[in-house]
């Protein structure tokens, strides 16, 4: 039989016990999986990147965005430039320059400092371009197509391009 000085600590111990055994589960360690973290790829896929008539006077700049995971993004269109209006002159007096630039070569650019492009034509008046762009990886891609003209004097530019994943 239990003394009565023994009954506080007896009901101290059952009360720890009873803590003890009631404590809540740690949450459960989640797992990454890897496939958790793959998008969906856009191979087989097309996007217009521009498909526009517009003045230029000295440069227009369009960004585009290749998505991530992109392995062999091709950028493909056709620009033709012409004099005054559209379907104007459209000879060597309407000739501009175009580029294709990633980032940093268009904040260069627009900051004017010297700065290379990833493709360009010079003193071109109809110009197909198909030009393969670098595989974008596990982030997107931004880059920009330029059109500059040298002349300063108005030109027309009607310009379609698209890119395939």
């Amino acid at each position: 039989m239990l003394q009565s000085r023994h009954l506080p600590a007896l009901i101290v111990v059952l009360l720890l016990i009873h803590a003890g055994c009631t404590k809540e589960a740690p949450p459960p360690v989640s797992t990454v999986v890897p496939s958790d973290h793959v998008a969906p790829s856009p191979v087989g896929t097309t996007q217009t990147v521009l498909e526009k008539t517009f003045k230029l006077s000295t440069s227009s700049v369009f960004p585009f965005e290749i998505p991530a995971h992109a392995v062999q993004p091709h950028l493909h269109g056709i620009f033709q430039s012409f004099v005054g209006q559209v379907h104007g002159a459209s000879d060597d007096t309407a000739n501009i320059d175009f580029l294709i630039m990633n980032e940093e070569q268009e904040s260069n650019f627009a900051g004017n400092r010297p700065s290379e492009a990833l493709f360009t034509v010079e003193s071109s008046h109809n110009q197909a371009v198909n030009f393969d762009l670098p595989a974008s990886m596990n982030q997107p891609v931004k880059y920009y197509l330029v059109f500059r003209n040298p002349q300063k004097s108005g030109r027309v530019v009607e310009a379609n391009f698209r890119i395939d994943f």
